[in-house]
């Protein structure tokens, strides 16, 4: 798996990165949004993609 497809998914709240995830660059061009579960959180919160 190649670094330039993996996001890594970070949470809205409590800002820790919790996920990774793979996209495709060139038809997706907005970063990804999920609705994932945080375990610091301990509830399912909305996670997008950093740098």
């Amino acid at each position: 798996m190649s670094q330039d497809n993996l996001a890594k998914l970070e949470c809205t709240e409590c800002k820790s990165v919790n996920y990774n995830s793979r996209r495709n660059k060139k038809t997706i061009k907005e970063r990804l949004t999920m609705k994932k579960y945080c375990k610091t959180c301990k509830a399912h919160i909305l996670h997008k993609e950093t740098k």
